[in-house]
């Protein structure tokens, strides 16, 4: 297997970074070494430490311990972190005395409240199906001309509800956003909901269909948002995605925000905290208090979860050693953990990404979860290049839905 790790600003004294992209200095993975070099003794943002999994705490622990024995300046960022995460990193960075903390104060929270929640019961005869009273508070929204964000908790749904929205109506600016673009399709839709989607300026009600990608990393600010239950530390980011500009004229406006109860599968997170999650919510328009969100994800999250990675760590104590004859494939370890996707072409693209450069290949990529190929890796081809994506065929709709598979609760993207 051969990878190439890609880094435009190799030598830059400050990073802003993912867990996922440090995860090489733990792991050991293809590239490590580069990776050690270019971040020891800098200055490294961990910007929304917020984690969802008992294999990603542990991987975030763990970076967070490989890169101070690396003499990193370390930068870590976040208002949805369990007191119990928060306390065990503030350990092992060298306790208070060690750690600079900044935070607001309460009163200065009070100034960020922004949402009314609204909790929607569902259908008992059709607990699978979004209720009927979600189509009415849509119809309404689109008659008050506002800017709507719909959140699905997989793919599948996203793209089933893009659809049944679309037919429901057909003369408002739609689009739809999930993983399963192409990365430069999907860059290309990123682009268009900032600009358009988003813009105050541009007249007229929209519906933005999505799954939790717009939870980090995207500059929006949209009227009302329907939701599928989720951890309460994700719906306080989704939530962020509404009434989000601060001006003289919005501070202190609430906008509605309405979360549907958990349903029969709550994938792919798990139901546990899904269900003590929408517990945690208010309801009947009433405000999710800033000062408050910390107690509730406490609630939520009341002890520490751990799993055991030890034995794909390369780290012994301060020493960084790698067993004889050992060669730690990425796709190996991911798979493993569970802590990062796959990625597919399509048929259409494969001699593109044969013949082209990595800059191409790069936008011709689909990333899927492991999970949701795992089933299929025999029927598809599997190039030898680049990432060594799948070839998968497209299907007619994939300009507007992206690729479809058809696939069984198991299969987890977002």
């Amino acid at each position: 297997m051969v990878e190439k790790q890609l880094q435009s600003l190799v030598g830059a004294s400050v990073k802003i970074l993912t867990p996922h992209q440090l995860a090489a200095v733990v792991f050991g993975t293809p590239g490590y070494e580069a990776v050690i070099l270019d971040v020891r003794g800098a200055d490294i943002i961990l910007d929304e430490v917020h984690t969802y999994s008992a294999q990603t705490q542990s991987m975030v622990l763990e970076i967070v311990d490989a890169l101070w024995r690396l003499g990193c300046r370390l930068h870590i960022g976040t208002a949805t972190m369990p007191t119990v995460l928060y306390q065990e990193l503030l350990r092992r960075l060298g306790g208070p005395a060690a750690v600079a903390e900044v935070a607001l104060l309460a009163a200065e929270l009070d100034e960020f409240d922004r949402h009314a929640v609204y909790k929607i019961a569902r259908d008992p005869d059709n607990p699978k199906a979004w209720p009927a009273a979600t189509e009415e508070i849509l119809a309404e929204a689109m008659a008050a001309q506002e800017k709507v964000l719909v959140i699905c908790n997989t793919v599948q749904g996203a793209q089933e509800r893009y659809k049944d929205l679309r037919a429901q109506f057909p003369n408002v600016q739609m689009l739809l956003l999930h993983s399963r673009f192409r990365r430069g399709d999907r860059a290309e839709r990123e682009r268009r909901l900032e600009e358009d989607f988003n813009n105050s300026a541009v007249s007229g009600p929209c519906l933005v269909v999505s799954t939790q990608v717009v939870e980090v990393s995207l500059d929006i600010s949209f009227d009302r948002m329907l939701t599928e239950a989720a951890p309460l530390d994700a719906l306080v980011q989704r939530f962020g995605r509404v009434n989000r500009r601060r001006t003289p004229e919005t501070i202190g406006k609430l906008k509605p925000v309405h979360v549907l109860a958990p349903g029969p599968s709550c994938l792919p997170y798990d139901r546990e905290v899904i269900e003590a999650s929408f517990a945690q919510l208010p309801d009947g328009g009433n405000v999710l208090r800033e000062r408050d969100a910390q107690a509730k994800i406490d609630a939520v999250y009341p002890a520490l979860q751990i799993s055991s990675i030890s034995t794909h760590v390369i780290w012994e104590g301060e020493r960084c050693t790698l067993r004889e004859l050992c060669n730690n494939q990425r796709a190996v370890l991911v798979e493993t953990l569970e802590i990062e996707s796959t990625a597919c072409i399509l048929a259409t693209d494969r001699t593109a990404y044969l013949e082209g450069r990595w800059e191409a290949r790069t936008q011709l990529e689909i990333p899927v979860s492991w999970r949701s190929i795992y089933a299929r890796k025999k029927t598809y081809e599997r190039l030898d290049v680049g990432l060594m994506p799948f070839v998968v065929p497209g299907n007619k709709e994939y300009d507007e839905l992206g690729l479809q598979f058809e696939e069984h609760d198991i299969f987890l993207e977002n």
